[in-house]
């Protein structure tokens, strides 16, 4: 990611930190009305989930500048994801609904310069997670 990116990403999460809650629920929304069969894959109380949502993008943000922390991260949080039955395919939802969620979001200040730092971000994150599900290609 460019300084530019990395940048971007941060002022546009500090502008959701306030209305975490509210963020989580879209994002948990969209996914659900989008991927409906991921749904069966989360607890029917989704309050602790959607705390550790966006306690972990906190993180990730946080850890942007230093990828030598960043990425053992990440691949750690895959490895997790896979006793959750997470697929490389279940990817292409959770970017779409996370992107729709920052939309909704940041209104105005979602800026063609913001997504795209966004869909790089995520990008990144969703490679090195789906890196680490077993026997499974990698998400493009």
């Amino acid at each position: 990611m460019t300084e530019s990116q990395i940048f971007a990403v941060e002022q546009s999460f500090a502008k959701v930190r306030p209305i975490a809650h509210v963020a989580a629920d879209l994002f948990y929304a969209r996914l659900f009305d989008t991927a409906p069969s991921v749904r069966a894959m989360f607890p029917d109380d989704m309050a602790e989930q959607k705390r550790k949502l966006m306690a972990m993008l906190g993180a990730v943000v946080g850890m942007l500048r230093t990828p030598q922390t960043l990425i053992p991260a990440v691949e750690q949080l895959g490895k997790r994801h896979v006793n959750y039955g997470t697929r490389p395919e279940h990817f292409g939802a959770v970017g779409a609904a996370l992107l729709w969620t920052l939309e909704q979001g940041l209104g105005n200040d979602y800026t063609p310069e913001v997504a795209d730092a966004w869909t790089t971000a995520f990008g990144v994150i969703a490679e090195r997670m789906t890196a680490m599900l077993p026997n499974q290609e990698v998400a493009s």
